[in-house]
């Protein structure tokens, strides 16, 4: 099947929405949806359906539906979950602690590798049978080991300088929580997770829901 390129962005932030309902149909032994009955299921409207899948191809067929379980793995391709990624975690503090400790990840195929911080009081702490390293062995570790993703939990004052040890070292692909804007190449990806920009945004739309 043909990935076309130069997919918008808007598209590409709906298609894990897509994989995870999808996920729960086939869990349900369901074999066959309408863009219609996943547009109730999902939220999204019908067309706007048929048009972000039609960007990658011909999924489904007219009066026929869409096969679920080949619809998940041709949208599993096209996000990249056909492999696994190796992950750090830099910063083991209350955010970082809770990414090692969810499980869902490692179903994904992103396999954690390591975790490092800076606090003694941290250091030696096992999450999930992982001991927290500290954070002077990261750049030794990231040399001896093939890392894909890293996953920034540090105070901004540090970010910047835990994502120059981890693009030096070959990391591809980074995943900041840190409420700084990274500065990066642009053969690095980065996707920032700012969680008070999103509450922000939450309070904004209850603002405007209540004038």
């Amino acid at each position: 099947m043909d990935k076309k390129k130069n997919i918008s962005m808007a598209v590409i932030k709906r298609l894990p929405k897509y994989h995870r309902y999808l996920a729960e149909l086939m869990k349900n032994d369901v074999d066959r949806i309408s863009s219609k009955e996943l547009s109730e299921k999902i939220g999204f409207t019908a067309s706007q359906i048929r048009q972000d899948l039609n960007c990658f191809g011909d999924f489904g067929q007219q009066g026929y539906g869409y096969n679920i379980k080949e619809l998940y793995n041709e949208i599993s391709i096209i996000l990249g979950l056909t492999r696994e990624y190796k992950t750090v975690i830099v910063g083991a503090g209350n955010i970082g602690q809770a990414l090692a400790n969810y499980t869902r990840f490692e179903k994904l195929g992103f396999s954690l590798e390591g975790i490092f911080d800076i606090n003694p009081k941290l250091i030696g702490l096992k999450i999930r049978d992982i001991e927290v390293k500290d954070i002077d062995y990261l750049e030794q570790f990231l040399k001896k080991n093939h890392i894909d993703i890293g996953v920034i939990c540090v105070q901004s004052k540090n970010a910047q300088k835990v994502c120059d040890i981890l693009v030096k070292n070959n990391v591809k692909g980074i995943w900041n929580f840190a409420p700084v804007d990274l500065v990066v190449s642009e053969d690095i990806t980065v996707e920032n997770v700012h969680l008070s920009d999103s509450l922000i945004t939450l309070s904004c739309l209850l603002n405007e829901r209540n004038n």
